[in-house]
């Protein structure tokens, strides 16, 4: 059995790919986070705490794994990325400096880097095929640039130190274990608009989007997420490659707006949006290749848009 260091694994996607690899017989985990781990982590998995910035924890924390899953990273919606540009430029890249090196000195056999779909920030070709990342322009974002650095410094590591690498990019995660932020824009998209759509007080009040609705987003459940990463990790085929794990349905604001409204019981003919400014930055357009996956590695997402919203409605409704 093979042992997994899952960085970050008591945050949202982190759970998910814990869960995964817990229901695998192939796979053991250890789960480094400095936020509390739950319960059933805790009596399923080893468990890390610690910060991973400092080389000596990142290296503690790796000690004894033949597999490293990098999710550790600040994260969120867009008005996080606006308001930490720094922050989270600092601390992506001091993590990757200390768990990449970790990860060379402890000669892991594969060493999995999730990144971002915003990579794709600036994309000109749709759907979006893995290998537009080389030409496609440079994220604007600092939090796009950093999960683009962090790809650079996998690489780097490979070519150097023949760091055994697997690249996975999720696109618009969502689903159970994400927790809305009281101001919009700092969680996602989807726990912000159940929030906001829970709390309105009549079917005759407009949910508030960003924009005009036009802008389009892939949105993939956490558990397809989760599957596809730990399926790359166990991969042949995947060794020195990266994927974009997503679904393939690409929907506007707008429509994912009135899929949220309805899984949440709101009238469907009073359906209505109020406009509010957008961001500087704000992807206009996201919709991923993901034959990729499919065809060499025999993955694709499983859970539709109106499922997973409907199951991640019921699971905020009982906690907002």
């Amino acid at each position: 059995m093979a042992r997994v260091l899952v960085t970050g694994g008591a945050g949202t996607i982190g759970q998910a790919v814990v869960r995964r690899l817990l229901a695998d017989p192939d796979w053991e985990a250890r789960v480094s986070d400095q936020r509390p781990a739950p319960t059933w982590i805790r009596e399923g998995a080893e468990v890390h705490t610690g910060d991973l910035r400092d080389r000596d924890e990142a290296r503690r924390a790796t000690a004894g794994c033949s597999h490293v899953i990098h999710l550790a990273a600040i994260v969120g919606g867009i008005a996080n990325f606006h308001r930490l540009p720094y922050t989270l430029t600092d601390v992506n890249s001091s993590l990757y400096n200390a768990v990449v090196g970790a990860a060379i000195a402890e000669r892991v056999e594969r060493f999995v880097y999730v990144s971002s779909s915003m990579v794709f920030e600036e994309a000109t070709v749709f759907p979006t095929p893995e290998d537009h990342v080389w030409a496609c322009p440079v994220p604007r974002s600092a939090y796009g640039f950093s999960k683009l650095a962090g790809e650079h410094w996998v690489h780097a590591a490979n070519a150097e130190h023949g760091l055994p690498f697997t690249i996975c990019r999720p696109f618009n995660a969502y689903g159970p274990g994400e927790m809305p932020e009281d101001e919009p824009g700092i969680a996602h998209a989807v726990p912000d608009l159940i929030r906001k759509c829970l709390a309105l007080a009549s079917d005759e009040a407009p949910l508030a989007i960003f924009g005009d609705g036009t802008h389009t987003r892939t949105l993939t459940h956490v558990d397809d997420i989760a599957d596809g990463i730990v399926t790359a990790l166990g991969h042949e085929a995947a060794l020195g490659e990266d994927f974009n794990v997503s679904a393939g349905d690409e929907l506007t604001v707008a429509e994912i707006a009135r899929i949220v409204w309805e899984a949440c019981g709101r009238d469907p003919g009073a359906f209505a949006l109020e406009h509010l400014p957008s961001f500087e930055v704000d992807v206009v357009r996201r919709w991923p290749d993901v034959s990729k996956a499919r065809e060499q590695l025999g993955w694709e997402a499983r859970i539709g848009v109106r499922e997973g919203i409907a199951q991640t409605v019921d699971w905020l409704r009982e906690r907002v």
